[in-house]
């Protein structure tokens, strides 16, 4: 996959691609889904599922103590903590329910816990969850038991305890370190913190630590960024996850508090991706993708060197094309050709549980169209090549034929530098790395039948 381009990227190319496009965590987007898929379909999806393929778990903890100003997450904000409880008990229900559609204790090779704050729970909490989740799955020996930590709510004691319930990985949500920024998103953690609990981690035994980054804040500046950079690198966390921040007011009422006029350039931006992609790659790091880093033994970068990535709702993942189980408020599954969203309220959400039913409100059954060109898009995100052999074989057709309305959007980017069209394949190029959702939005069908891309963050 390229990582870096000693190609100048000049000021039109940046302006042509600067404009919204999903980050194809899914494809279709979830945007895609429709209200006339709820559990029926759903629950039909696990019956025909096997018992024996392992699955991935994601669940969701909406609460948190404190508003960040950039969040876009299904959240709610309370220093109530009594609220978890009653939380706790709808998703066990939710859980017997999906149990019982599969039918007995189906294998779990990944499990994360997301949020939100998860750490919002306390130990009890997290104790009674993760007792819930073994009783009715089976989570393997070796799985990836992950879990995302705010640094605020935690010290080394509860480090501990998360490690005595097997959870093998971390993510700190760091976003930043520079002070002003952090003041700007009201996100306030000195370094200093977060350096004693990564610390901490690698001295109980946790396998992996993780750290988010987000580029593009309020403040934010091509050298204030680096300097951030710099800091990370020097705690050496296993895996980086650096995002593009989506300022979508419109859609977030919290980013309603983020002053525009703060906002940095496109041009800025992409000298913070160039900076820290250039930065990390000389502190050893590996570039896996559009937004993850990883240190060369991670278990990520051998996948991206086997060419065995994947993506999904949380991103690059070693996990093979497994089905995805989303348990709580707003969570997605992913199951064979089906995907199924819960309620995004609360009260909508236990609402149904209380009826002992599925709180799927809306979803997608994926057509063949669909299929292709999800492998398309993945593809490229992926590996940064597609292959026209695999696609025509799984699929039974004729690349060049079957998207030749997308070949002539594509010989555009190839006169950009963008990509190279080789007989059998499409190859992202080193500078197209910058811009591979633009290539991956080419085969997206809806989206290019679509004029309004607002619901969706600038692609730089």
């Amino acid at each position: 996959m390229p990582a870096v381009t000693d190609r100048p990227i000049d000021a039109d190319l940046l302006r042509r691609h600067d404009v919204a496009g999903p980050r194809y965590t899914s494809y279709p987007t979830a945007d895609r889904f429709v209200e006339a898929h709820q559990g029926g379909q759903h629950l039909q999806a696990l019956r025909q599922r096997g018992k024996t393929q392992p699955l991935s778990i994601y669940v969701h903890i909406p609460f948190c103590e404190q508003l960040c100003y950039y969040c876009a997450c299904n959240k709610i904000i309370t220093k109530h903590h009594e609220r978890a409880q009653p939380y706790l008990e709808a998703l066990e229900v939710e859980m017997d329910l999906v149990a019982e559609a599969i039918g007995g204790q189906a294998p779990v090779s990944q499990l994360h816990l997301g949020g939100g704050s998860p750490t919002f729970l306390s130990d009890a909490e997290l104790t009674t969850l993760m007792a819930a989740l073994r009783q009715r799955f089976k989570l393997l020996p070796g799985a990836e038991l992950s879990v995302e930590v705010d640094p605020r709510t935690v010290d080394a004691g509860r480090l501990a305890h998360l490690y005595s319930l097997g959870f093998n990985r971390l993510s700190f949500g760091v976003q930043d370190f520079d002070t002003a920024v952090q003041k700007a998103v009201h996100r306030v953690q000195p370094i200093e913190q977060v350096a004693a609990l990564m610390r901490d981690a690698r001295t109980l035994g946790f396998e992996s630590t993780n750290v988010d980054l987000i580029y593009g804040l309020p403040l934010q500046t091509p050298a204030s960024f680096a300097r951030t950079i710099q800091q990370v690198a020097e705690l050496r966390p296993d895996r980086i996850a650096m995002y593009a921040y989506a300022h979508l007011p419109q859609r977030f009422k919290p980013q309603r508090r983020i002053v525009a006029e703060l906002l940095p350039p496109a041009g800025d931006k992409l000298a913070m991706l160039s900076g820290a992609i250039s930065a990390l790659l000389g502190e050893g790091y590996t570039y896996i993708g559009m937004d993850h880093f990883a240190l060369p033994e991670d278990p990520l970068a051998v996948a991206k060197r086997q060419g065995l990535l994947h993506r999904g709702f949380q991103g690059y993942s070693t996990q093979p094309d497994c089905d995805l189980i989303g348990l709580g408020v707003s969570s997605i599954s992913r199951v064979g050709a089906t995907y199924a969203q819960n309620a995004k309220t609360m009260e909508e959400y236990e609402d149904a549980l209380r009826q002992r039913q599925l709180p799927v409100q809306r979803g997608l059954s994926l057509s063949r169209d669909d299929l292709v060109r999800r492998a398309a898009i993945m593809a490229l995100m992926c590996q940064g090549r597609l292959e026209f052999e695999s696609i025509a074989s799984s699929y039974l057709i004729d690349v060049p034929t079957y998207f030749a309305a997308e070949f002539e959007r594509l010989k555009q980017l190839a006169e950009q530098g963008l990509i190279v069209l080789e007989p059998g394949a499409i190859q992202v190029t080193p500078l197209g790395w910058y811009f591979v959702r633009a290539v991956a939005l080419v085969f997206d069908r809806y989206l290019q039948a679509d004029a309004s891309r607002e619901r969706f963050s600038k692609i730089i």
